[in-house]
């Protein structure tokens, strides 16, 4: 807040960040909004922005500014398609009539087929996937088309976050016939399937209540040990088979596939590794200005080491 519609708060935004942890590469894109035109998108990839994401108005967290009506953007995702620029999409449409948390990824997918019949050159990712529906509309799309997958979306269902609020997110998750969907995919080595955090770290006050229940889930300091943790109860439960979690499989889902989408360089610098010692989420991430709750506090979890 408030939303990032220009080139320089994009920069400005990106200089912040990478002064809090200088070895990450930040790539930065720009909310859509009626303020973002064709020269706009010109001059973000000039500048090195890589893509912009688009809320429905209303659908999340802080989407107040989103979008109502897509076609005035055809003018955009023209210009996009022709600077080989990303739209990430959050795909839900607005509740209302007949249309619910439920129902709204999956009456949202015929503006993606809409969109990408219009644009075919346009590379579009549908991002936190949590239907079925939503995986097979990926599948029908063509090679410019991709779909990320959260953590906790492999392992939770509508009970969890119906019963807690730090398991509510936008797209909710849904049934067991979803989240199993979601698991397949993620497992398959299909490199349009591919690993997105999501993570939002909402301060747990924020989380638990007043007005409104901030609709996000926090596991990034643990994000590739709830993907693995996810494989495993999938293996237990008969959804996967143990040999088909390789690392190979793990490596593409979590990092090679997303990378080759966004047409990163394959820079391998850096290497983990995942053991079990014990080690348990933390039951709250606090500093002098915010406490926030992990997913999955205080469960036993995997280690992990880097080199």
């Amino acid at each position: 807040m408030p939303p990032i519609t220009t080139v320089d708060r994009a920069l400005d935004y990106q200089k912040r960040l990478q002064a809090l942890e200088p070895n990450v590469n930040f790539l930065m894109s720009l909310y859509l909004h009626e303020t973002v035109t064709p020269e706009t998108i010109i001059e973000a990839k000039k500048r090195g922005i890589v893509g912009v994401k688009s809320y429905p108005a209303g659908v999340t967290t802080n989407s107040s500014s989103g979008v109502v009506d897509y076609t005035q953007f055809y003018p955009v995702f023209e210009e996009m398609e022709r600077q080989n620029m990303i739209l990430n999409l959050h795909g839900e449409s607005p509740s209302g009539g007949d249309v619910t948390v439920l129902s709204a990824e999956e009456r949202f997918l015929p503006k993606l087929f809409e969109l990408h019949s219009k644009f075919p050159k346009l590379r579009i990712i549908l991002e936190h996937c949590t239907t079925a529906a939503a995986v097979e509309a990926v599948k029908k799309c063509g090679p410019t088309v991709s779909g990320t997958i959260t953590a906790h979306h492999l392992s939770i269902i509508i009970d969890s976050w119906a019963g807690d609020p730090f398991c509510f997110c936008k797209p909710v998750a849904k049934t067991p016939a979803d989240r199993d969907a979601l698991l397949r995919a993620a497992a398959s080595g299909n490199p349009k399937f591919f690993f997105g955090s999501d993570s939002a770290p909402h301060p747990a006050a924020s989380k638990r209540g007043g007005e409104k229940i901030a609709a996000g889930v926090f596991t990034q300091p643990y994000t590739t040990q709830v993907v693995v943790d996810a494989f495993e109860q999938a293996c237990d439960n008969g959804v996967l088979k143990e040999d088909e979690i390789t690392p190979e499989i793990v490596e593409g889902f979590m990092s090679k596939f997303g990378r080759a989408f966004y047409g990163l360089p394959e820079e391998q610098k850096e290497f983990i590794t995942i053991e079990k010692k014990g080690e348990k989420i933390s039951v709250i991430l606090q500093s002098d200005k915010i406490d926030v709750v992990p997913f999955r506090k205080n469960q036993e979890t995997w280690s992990i080491t880097w080199s």
